[in-house]
């Protein structure tokens, strides 16, 4: 039996140990708490890190399915957590070392050739980079996930429709207005106003802070597709900066009717 053989069953053999130990060695280079429950789920994986390893150390191969769910967990955890990447980035340097010198100490018990040292170190090396690649896209696309459900809260929040009266109601735009609010405005709160059964619908643009020419030209559409549904727009709020949007964008205001404020707006219907 060859000295690369004998490293393979032994990896494969002693998984279990060997797996607690490198944890072990690994935290005590940290100069922060780990959660027990974290230290556990390392040793779990590191001892199928250990066996794949010793599984394939003569062959080409990947990472091992448990090592890219941990890497996975890892990044969806930072995430949830509100954390930083670079929490989970600070662990690999270590992680590295501590691997690194137990190769080295395999290959002297071992007697392996210099280039079966570099060879399974570069195997160690590669999985370690998987595992940091797929913990950086779990970790993306978490945090993807939770911007979007925040912003579609945001939308639903910034673009409530306040009945007032039986016939009238008001639609206040509040803070940035982008074109991912846009598209929630005239896909999801459009449609809602036939179902309220009112005559007139003030949308007040005062709580605005920012808006882009084009955006501004999208959300006045509303007026025109209101119209065919027999609904009265009462524009208010509309300050210099928007009115210059306005015009720039080439809304045609002349059969629009706008007031200064919603108050104003309530006063001419009644």
């Amino acid at each position: 039996m060859n000295s690369l053989q004998s490293v393979a069953d032994y990896l494969t053999e002693n998984a279990v140990p060997l797996a607690s130990d490198l944890v072990e060695q690994i935290i005590k280079k940290f100069d922060f708490d780990v959660p027990r429950i974290e230290i556990d789920l390392a040793k779990d994986m590191y001892v199928e890190f250990l066996r794949f390893l010793g599984s394939s150390i003569h062959l080409p191969g990947e990472a091992p399915d448990e090592l890219i769910e941990w890497s996975k967990i890892n990044g969806e955890r930072a995430a949830n957590s509100r954390g930083r990447i670079s929490d989970i980035f600070v662990r690999y340097p270590d992680t590295r070392l501590v691997f690194s010198d137990f190769v080295m100490d395999l290959g002297r018990e071992f007697s392996l050739q210099t280039d079966e040292v570099i060879d399974v170190l570069k195997k160690v090396n590669h999985m370690l980079d998987l595992s940091i690649n797929e913990t950086v896209f779990a970790f993306e696309r978490k945090t993807e996930e939770l911007i979007s459900k925040t912003q579609k809260e945001i939308n639903e929040l910034s673009t409530p429709i306040v009945p007032i009266q039986d016939s009238i109601a008001v639609l206040p735009l509040i803070g940035g207005i982008d074109h991912q609010r846009t598209e929630h405005l005239l896909n999801n709160v459009v449609p809602k106003i036939p179902g309220l059964k009112i005559k007139y619908l003030i949308i007040d643009f005062s709580g605005i802070i920012t808006i882009d020419t084009e955006v501004a030209g999208h959300i006045f559409n509303v007026y025109n597709v209101l119209k065919l549904l027999g609904i009265e727009v009462i524009v208010t709020g509309i300050r210099t900066e928007l009115a210059v949007r306005v015009v720039e964008a080439g809304i045609d205001f002349s059969s629009i009717i706008v007031h200064a404020n919603v108050k104003k707006a309530i006063d001419s219907i009644l």
